[in-house]
C-alpha cells in the first residue's frame, strides 16, 4: 500500500556518504524534528533524472528554504558512491543531499517501488516528491510513468 498525506515515514537504514566513507542513517533519525522535502527518482545518472529533477532541486534549493525547508534529500535506488559521484557532478553538495536506497526497502516500505526487470534495472523508486514534517508526510506527489511534471522543484515550492 503507498503511503498517504498524514502517514509516518517507516524506520528503514538508508546510506549516503559522509566525510568519511559510507554513513548510515535510519529514515526515523533522518526526518525527525526536520521538515524534508523528498524527491525520488528511479536512478542516477538516467536522462531525466539528470537534465531536470537533481538540478531543479539545487538551483531550487535557496528559494525551498526560505520557505521553511531544513533539509532537501534526493533519494535513489542507488548505493552511496554511486549517489556521492552524481551530486558532484551536478554541483549538490551541501545544498541536497544524496541519499541511497541500495536495497529498494525504503521504496518498498513506502509503496513507491517500480520494477524495471523486464528493462534489466531490477526494483527502482518511482518518481515522486514528498513535503515531510517531523517524520509525518503532509504533501506526496507521485508522476504518472514515463511522467515529470508534478515532482519538480517548482511544484514543491508553489505547496510550501
Amino acid at each position: 500500500m503507498t503511503i498517504q498525506a498524514g502517514d509516518k515515514i517507516p524506520a528503514v537504514d538508508l546510506q549516503f556518504m559522509g566525510k568519511d566513507g559510507v554513513e548510515t542513517i535510519n529514515s526515523s533519525e533522518l526526518f525527525a524534528g526536520k521538515k524534508v522535502a523528498l524527491f525520488a527518482l528511479p536512478g542516477a545518472f538516467t536522462p531525466t533524472c539528470s537534465a531536470s529533477h537533481l538540478p531543479g532541486y539545487v538551483v531550487q534549493s535557496d528559494a525551498l528554504k526560505s520557505k521553511g525547508i531544513d533539509l532537501i534529500v534526493c533519494l535513489s535506488v542507488n548505493d552511496a558512491f554511486v549517489m556521492d559521484a552524481w551530486g558532484k557532478q551536478h554541483n549538490a553538495d551541501d545544498q541536497v543531499m544524496m541519499v541511497a536506497d541500495g536495497s529498494a526497502r525504503f521504496s518498498k516500505a513506502v509503496g513507491l517501488e517500480l520494477d524495471l526487470d523486464a528493462r534489466g534495472m531490477g526494483v527502482r523508486s518511482q518518481r515522486y516528491s514528498m513535503l515531510v514534517d517531523d517524520g509525518v508526510v503532509k504533501q506526496l506527489n507521485v508522476e504518472a510513468a514515463g511522467e515529470f511534471k508534478v515532482s519538480d522543484a517548482e511544484t514543491m515550492l508553489a505547496g510550501l
